[in-house]
């Protein structure tokens, strides 16, 4: 089992940045995967990016590419996402999971593949 915190979400104005904190309980955490995810009110859990299990290999969503980055510390047991220049559309509730256990760099952007699941932290973009 792997017990996952987020933390860091907040009330931005567009432009602005907020990073990401993914925290694990289990000292297994460098086993696995590490993928965010986003919903937002009346949408679908959307893929947002995803680190493998080395850190070296990672993911971004198309509409955030070149402004979010994903980072692993696994001496931490920490993931992190970086978002910059936040625009409206980011708002949602975002989640961090772990439990895919590809090989040791690949990574999924299915929600169906990870397991274990935060309980979410706001983020808010205002115009």
């Amino acid at each position: 089992q792997v017990q996952l915190v987020e933390s860091g979400g907040g009330l931005v104005q567009a432009g602005g940045s907020l990073r990401l904190s993914c925290a694990a309980s289990s000292g297994t955490f460098s086993s696995y995967a590490v993928g965010w995810f986003r919903q937002a009110p009346g949408k679908e859990r959307e893929f947002v990016a995803a680190i493998s299990r080395s850190g070296s290999i990672a993911s971004i969503e198309d509409s955030a590419k070149g402004r979010f980055t994903i980072s692993r510390d696994n001496a931490k047991n920490t993931v992190y996402l970086q978002m910059n220049s936040l625009k409206p559309e980011d708002t949602a509730v975002y989640y961090c999971a772990a439990g895919y256990s590809g090989s040791y760099y690949s990574y999924s952007i299915s929600p169906y593949e990870y397991a274990y699941w935060g309980q979410g932290t706001q983020v808010t973009i205002s115009s």
